[in-house]
Protein backbone atom coordinates (compact mmCIF):
# COMPACT_ATOMS: atom_id res chain seq x y z
CA UNK A 1 0.00 0.00 0.00
CA UNK A 2 1.43 3.45 -0.72
CA UNK A 3 1.79 5.29 2.16
CA UNK A 4 1.59 8.93 0.75
CA UNK A 5 -0.47 7.14 -2.37
CA UNK A 6 -1.26 9.79 -5.24
CA UNK A 7 -1.61 13.03 -3.44
CA UNK A 8 1.61 13.91 -3.03
CA UNK A 9 3.33 16.61 -6.10
CA UNK A 10 6.31 17.53 -4.79
CA UNK A 11 8.32 19.02 -8.13
CA UNK A 12 11.49 17.02 -7.72
CA UNK A 13 12.23 17.50 -11.27
CA UNK A 14 12.24 21.43 -10.86
CA UNK A 15 14.85 20.93 -8.20
CA UNK A 16 17.38 19.07 -10.94
CA UNK A 17 19.92 22.11 -11.32
CA UNK A 18 20.18 22.29 -7.59
CA UNK A 19 20.74 18.57 -7.43
CA UNK A 20 23.02 18.11 -9.87
CA UNK A 21 25.60 21.03 -8.66
CA UNK A 22 25.46 19.57 -5.36
CA UNK A 23 25.85 15.80 -7.02
CA UNK A 24 28.53 16.97 -9.41
CA UNK A 25 30.41 18.85 -6.13
CA UNK A 26 30.34 15.69 -3.96
CA UNK A 27 31.76 13.47 -7.06
CA UNK A 28 34.70 15.92 -7.00
CA UNK A 29 35.60 15.89 -3.24
CA UNK A 30 34.98 11.95 -3.42
CA UNK A 31 37.35 11.48 -6.62
CA UNK A 32 39.75 13.73 -4.84
CA UNK A 33 39.41 11.92 -1.28
CA UNK A 34 40.32 8.52 -3.30
CA UNK A 35 42.84 9.56 -5.48
CA UNK A 36 45.01 12.30 -3.00
CA UNK A 37 44.20 10.86 0.29
CA UNK A 38 43.41 7.03 -0.42
CA UNK A 39 41.44 4.17 0.87
CA UNK A 40 42.52 2.96 4.03
CA UNK A 41 43.18 -0.62 3.32
CA UNK A 42 43.37 -3.09 5.83
CA UNK A 43 44.89 -6.09 6.34
CA UNK A 44 42.96 -8.59 3.90
CA UNK A 45 44.59 -6.03 1.35
CA UNK A 46 47.76 -5.17 2.59
CA UNK A 47 49.36 -8.37 4.47
CA UNK A 48 50.53 -8.33 7.66
CA UNK A 49 51.49 -10.76 10.57
CA UNK A 50 49.39 -13.93 11.54
CA UNK A 51 49.80 -14.77 15.06
CA UNK A 52 48.00 -17.89 16.19
CA UNK A 53 47.94 -18.41 20.11
CA UNK A 54 45.98 -20.85 22.72
CA UNK A 55 44.06 -19.88 26.02
CA UNK A 56 44.40 -22.71 28.82
CA UNK A 57 40.64 -20.98 29.58
CA UNK A 58 37.83 -19.72 27.06
CA UNK A 59 38.58 -16.47 26.45
CA UNK A 60 36.28 -14.06 24.60
CA UNK A 61 37.20 -12.26 21.31
CA UNK A 62 36.34 -8.85 22.36
CA UNK A 63 38.52 -9.11 25.30
CA UNK A 64 41.76 -10.17 23.19
CA UNK A 65 40.85 -7.52 20.94
CA UNK A 66 40.79 -4.75 23.93
CA UNK A 67 43.95 -5.56 25.45
CA UNK A 68 45.58 -5.48 22.03
CA UNK A 69 44.50 -2.16 21.79
CA UNK A 70 45.52 -0.94 24.89
CA UNK A 71 49.06 -2.29 23.98
CA UNK A 72 49.04 -0.21 20.94
CA UNK A 73 48.53 -2.93 18.26
CA UNK A 74 45.34 -0.85 16.76
CA UNK A 75 42.95 -2.81 14.09
CA UNK A 76 44.16 -6.16 14.27
CA UNK A 77 42.01 -9.11 13.06
CA UNK A 78 40.81 -10.99 15.85
CA UNK A 79 38.91 -14.05 15.01
CA UNK A 80 37.77 -17.55 16.89
CA UNK A 81 39.37 -20.56 15.89
CA UNK A 82 36.45 -22.86 15.86
CA UNK A 83 36.44 -22.74 19.69
CA UNK A 84 37.02 -20.23 22.51
CA UNK A 85 40.29 -21.24 23.37
CA UNK A 86 41.87 -21.02 20.14
CA UNK A 87 42.58 -17.21 18.68
CA UNK A 88 44.11 -16.01 15.51
CA UNK A 89 45.31 -12.32 15.29
CA UNK A 90 46.05 -10.44 12.13
CA UNK A 91 47.63 -7.43 12.43
CA UNK A 92 50.85 -4.98 10.69
CA UNK A 93 53.83 -4.66 12.94
CA UNK A 94 53.92 -0.76 14.38
CA UNK A 95 55.91 1.47 12.35
CA UNK A 96 58.99 1.89 14.39
CA UNK A 97 59.40 -2.11 14.26
CA UNK A 98 58.67 -1.99 10.38
CA UNK A 99 60.98 0.36 9.63
CA UNK A 100 63.84 -1.64 10.68
CA UNK A 101 65.66 -3.06 8.00
CA UNK A 102 65.44 -6.62 9.38
CA UNK A 103 64.05 -9.76 7.75
CA UNK A 104 59.98 -10.63 7.47
CA UNK A 105 60.90 -13.15 10.38
CA UNK A 106 62.75 -11.54 12.56
CA UNK A 107 59.93 -8.67 12.34
CA UNK A 108 57.19 -11.45 13.23
CA UNK A 109 59.11 -12.90 15.81
CA UNK A 110 59.43 -9.12 17.81
CA UNK A 111 56.07 -8.44 17.15
CA UNK A 112 54.52 -11.95 18.19
CA UNK A 113 56.83 -11.49 21.52
CA UNK A 114 54.84 -8.00 22.24
CA UNK A 115 51.50 -9.09 21.34
CA UNK A 116 52.45 -12.57 24.03
CA UNK A 117 53.54 -10.13 26.46
CA UNK A 118 49.88 -7.82 26.44
CA UNK A 119 48.00 -10.88 26.24
CA UNK A 120 49.27 -12.28 29.24
CA UNK A 121 49.35 -8.97 31.28
CA UNK A 122 45.68 -8.94 30.46
CA UNK A 123 44.88 -12.55 31.11
CA UNK A 124 47.85 -14.96 32.13
CA UNK A 125 47.75 -18.53 30.65
CA UNK A 126 48.02 -17.92 26.90
CA UNK A 127 50.64 -19.37 24.67
CA UNK A 128 52.02 -19.01 21.13
CA UNK A 129 50.19 -21.98 18.95
CA UNK A 130 52.75 -21.92 16.32
CA UNK A 131 55.22 -19.48 15.23
CA UNK A 132 54.35 -16.27 13.47
CA UNK A 133 53.83 -16.29 9.67
CA UNK A 134 54.67 -12.83 7.27
CA UNK A 135 51.29 -12.53 4.88
CA UNK A 136 52.95 -10.60 2.20
CA UNK A 137 50.34 -8.13 0.74
CA UNK A 138 50.57 -10.10 -3.30
CA UNK A 139 46.82 -11.88 -1.83
CA UNK A 140 45.51 -8.74 -1.01
CA UNK A 141 46.37 -7.39 -4.70
CA UNK A 142 44.15 -10.34 -5.76
CA UNK A 143 41.54 -9.57 -3.88
CA UNK A 144 41.43 -5.93 -4.92
CA UNK A 145 41.50 -6.98 -8.94
CA UNK A 146 39.27 -9.58 -8.26
CA UNK A 147 36.79 -6.76 -6.20
CA UNK A 148 37.13 -4.21 -8.79
CA UNK A 149 36.41 -7.06 -11.48
CA UNK A 150 32.98 -8.09 -9.56
CA UNK A 151 32.11 -4.40 -9.54
CA UNK A 152 32.59 -3.77 -13.33
CA UNK A 153 30.81 -7.45 -14.01
CA UNK A 154 28.04 -6.37 -11.83
CA UNK A 155 27.78 -2.82 -13.77
CA UNK A 156 27.61 -4.57 -17.18
CA UNK A 157 24.75 -6.79 -16.11
CA UNK A 158 22.78 -4.17 -14.82
CA UNK A 159 23.20 -2.16 -18.41
CA UNK A 160 22.25 -5.06 -20.23
CA UNK A 161 19.43 -6.11 -18.33
CA UNK A 162 18.01 -2.43 -18.44
CA UNK A 163 18.42 -1.76 -21.90
CA UNK A 164 16.76 -5.03 -22.69
CA UNK A 165 14.06 -4.97 -20.11
CA UNK A 166 13.73 -0.86 -20.64
CA UNK A 167 15.25 1.14 -23.13
CA UNK A 168 18.94 2.02 -23.81
CA UNK A 169 18.37 5.17 -22.28
CA UNK A 170 17.11 4.34 -18.93
CA UNK A 171 20.17 1.37 -18.90
CA UNK A 172 22.98 4.79 -19.38
CA UNK A 173 20.91 6.93 -16.51
CA UNK A 174 21.42 3.34 -14.59
CA UNK A 175 24.98 2.63 -14.90
CA UNK A 176 25.38 6.72 -14.40
CA UNK A 177 23.37 6.43 -11.14
CA UNK A 178 25.72 3.41 -9.84
CA UNK A 179 28.53 5.20 -10.98
CA UNK A 180 27.94 8.05 -9.00
CA UNK A 181 26.54 6.17 -5.90
CA UNK A 182 29.86 3.77 -5.78
CA UNK A 183 31.86 6.69 -6.22
CA UNK A 184 30.31 9.18 -3.02
CA UNK A 185 30.05 5.93 -1.18
CA UNK A 186 34.24 4.98 -1.26
CA UNK A 187 35.07 8.89 -1.61
CA UNK A 188 33.25 9.09 1.93
CA UNK A 189 34.71 5.96 3.35
CA UNK A 190 38.37 7.46 1.85
CA UNK A 191 37.43 10.90 2.92
CA UNK A 192 36.87 10.00 7.19
CA UNK A 193 39.90 6.99 6.46
CA UNK A 194 37.77 3.99 7.53
CA UNK A 195 39.31 1.57 7.57
CA UNK A 196 38.86 -0.82 4.20
CA UNK A 197 38.71 -4.56 4.32
CA UNK A 198 36.78 -7.76 2.95
CA UNK A 199 33.55 -6.59 4.17
CA UNK A 200 33.82 -3.23 3.08
CA UNK A 201 34.26 -4.36 -0.31
CA UNK A 202 30.99 -6.79 0.53
CA UNK A 203 29.18 -3.82 1.69
CA UNK A 204 29.67 -1.89 -1.80
CA UNK A 205 29.11 -4.76 -4.07
CA UNK A 206 25.59 -4.94 -1.98
CA UNK A 207 25.08 -0.77 -1.84
CA UNK A 208 25.08 -1.75 -6.19
CA UNK A 209 22.66 -4.07 -5.96
CA UNK A 210 20.34 -2.46 -3.21
CA UNK A 211 20.66 0.95 -5.52
CA UNK A 212 19.85 -0.70 -8.99
CA UNK A 213 16.74 -1.84 -7.35
CA UNK A 214 15.55 1.38 -5.87
CA UNK A 215 15.96 2.61 -9.82
CA UNK A 216 14.15 -0.20 -11.21
CA UNK A 217 10.98 0.42 -9.37
CA UNK A 218 11.03 4.43 -10.25
CA UNK A 219 11.98 3.27 -13.97
CA UNK A 220 9.45 0.81 -13.87
CA UNK A 221 6.21 3.00 -12.88
CA UNK A 222 7.61 5.84 -15.85
CA UNK A 223 7.49 3.31 -18.08
CA UNK A 224 4.06 2.18 -17.10
CA UNK A 225 3.11 5.81 -16.93
CA UNK A 226 3.83 6.37 -20.35
CA UNK A 227 2.06 3.99 -21.46
CA UNK A 228 -1.20 5.22 -19.73
CA UNK A 229 -0.53 8.76 -20.33
CA UNK A 230 -1.91 10.03 -23.72
CA UNK A 231 -0.48 13.75 -23.69
CA UNK A 232 2.11 14.49 -21.05
CA UNK A 233 5.61 16.38 -20.98
CA UNK A 234 8.28 13.98 -19.76
CA UNK A 235 9.57 16.02 -16.24
CA UNK A 236 5.71 15.47 -15.36
CA UNK A 237 5.59 11.78 -15.96
CA UNK A 238 9.42 11.74 -14.06
CA UNK A 239 7.68 13.60 -11.47
CA UNK A 240 4.48 11.43 -11.29
CA UNK A 241 6.74 8.08 -10.68
CA UNK A 242 8.77 9.38 -8.35
CA UNK A 243 5.95 10.44 -6.27
CA UNK A 244 4.23 7.46 -6.70
CA UNK A 245 7.51 5.20 -5.17
CA UNK A 246 8.39 7.69 -3.02
CA UNK A 247 6.64 5.28 0.44
CA UNK A 248 8.07 2.49 -1.11
CA UNK A 249 11.33 3.96 -1.64
CA UNK A 250 11.67 5.69 1.93
CA UNK A 251 10.00 2.65 4.05
CA UNK A 252 12.43 0.49 2.23
CA UNK A 253 15.67 2.77 2.83
CA UNK A 254 14.24 2.93 6.76
CA UNK A 255 14.09 -0.12 7.27
CA UNK A 256 16.94 -1.06 5.63
CA UNK A 257 18.71 1.41 7.81
CA UNK A 258 17.31 0.02 11.11
CA UNK A 259 19.00 -3.41 10.22
CA UNK A 260 22.44 -1.99 9.56
CA UNK A 261 21.92 -0.02 12.43
CA UNK A 262 21.37 -2.85 14.50
CA UNK A 263 23.66 -4.89 13.07
CA UNK A 264 26.20 -1.83 13.82
CA UNK A 265 24.87 -1.83 17.21
CA UNK A 266 25.20 -5.49 18.41
CA UNK A 267 26.87 -7.33 15.62
CA UNK A 268 30.49 -6.24 16.91
CA UNK A 269 33.63 -4.25 15.55
CA UNK A 270 34.04 -7.62 13.08
CA UNK A 271 31.02 -5.86 10.99
CA UNK A 272 31.32 -2.12 11.80
CA UNK A 273 32.47 -1.57 8.70
CA UNK A 274 30.16 -3.41 6.01
CA UNK A 275 27.33 -1.60 8.39
CA UNK A 276 28.52 1.91 8.35
CA UNK A 277 29.44 1.79 4.89
CA UNK A 278 25.36 0.47 3.93
CA UNK A 279 24.31 2.98 5.95
CA UNK A 280 26.22 5.11 3.66
CA UNK A 281 25.46 3.76 0.32
CA UNK A 282 21.57 3.92 1.44
CA UNK A 283 21.29 7.77 1.80
CA UNK A 284 23.24 7.98 -1.35
CA UNK A 285 21.29 5.55 -3.37
CA UNK A 286 17.75 6.60 -2.19
CA UNK A 287 18.70 10.34 -2.60
CA UNK A 288 20.33 9.64 -6.25
CA UNK A 289 16.86 7.23 -7.15
CA UNK A 290 14.77 10.53 -6.80
CA UNK A 291 17.76 13.34 -7.48
CA UNK A 292 20.08 11.88 -9.82
CA UNK A 293 18.42 8.75 -11.65
CA UNK A 294 15.33 11.25 -12.83
CA UNK A 295 17.00 14.72 -13.69
CA UNK A 296 19.22 11.85 -15.85
CA UNK A 297 16.73 10.57 -18.23
CA UNK A 298 14.89 13.89 -18.85
CA UNK A 299 18.71 14.78 -19.90
CA UNK A 300 18.91 11.84 -22.05
CA UNK A 301 15.67 12.71 -23.82
CA UNK A 302 13.34 9.89 -23.07
CA UNK A 303 10.24 9.84 -24.29
CA UNK A 304 6.48 7.86 -24.87
CA UNK A 305 7.58 6.61 -28.03
CA UNK A 306 10.79 5.20 -26.54
CA UNK A 307 8.77 2.67 -24.79
CA UNK A 308 5.84 2.33 -27.15
CA UNK A 309 6.30 -1.24 -29.41
CA UNK A 310 7.25 -0.75 -32.79
CA UNK A 311 4.27 -1.69 -35.30
CA UNK A 312 3.81 -1.52 -38.64
CA UNK A 313 2.00 1.38 -40.50
CA UNK A 314 -2.06 0.52 -40.82
CA UNK A 315 -4.34 3.19 -42.23
CA UNK A 316 -7.24 1.70 -40.41
CA UNK A 317 -5.64 2.16 -37.06
CA UNK A 318 -4.30 5.62 -38.02
CA UNK A 319 -8.03 7.11 -38.32
CA UNK A 320 -9.47 5.88 -35.25
CA UNK A 321 -9.64 8.19 -32.39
Amino acid sequence: MELFHHDLNINFLGMRKISIVISAILLAVSIWAIAVKGLNYGLDFTGGILIQVNYQQPVDVGDVRTALEKAGFRHAVVQSMGGTREISIRLQPPKQMGARKESPDKVAGDVSKSVLTALQAARPGVKLAQPPDFVGPEVGQELKTSGISAAIVVIIGIMIYLWVRFEKRFAFAAVASEFHDTIITLGIIALVQREFDMTVLAAVLAVIGYSINDKVVVFDRVRELFRLTRKAETAQILNRAINNTLSRTIITSVFTAITMASLYLFGGPAVHGFAITMLIGILVGTLSSIFFASPMLLWLGVSKKDLMPVTRENPELARRP
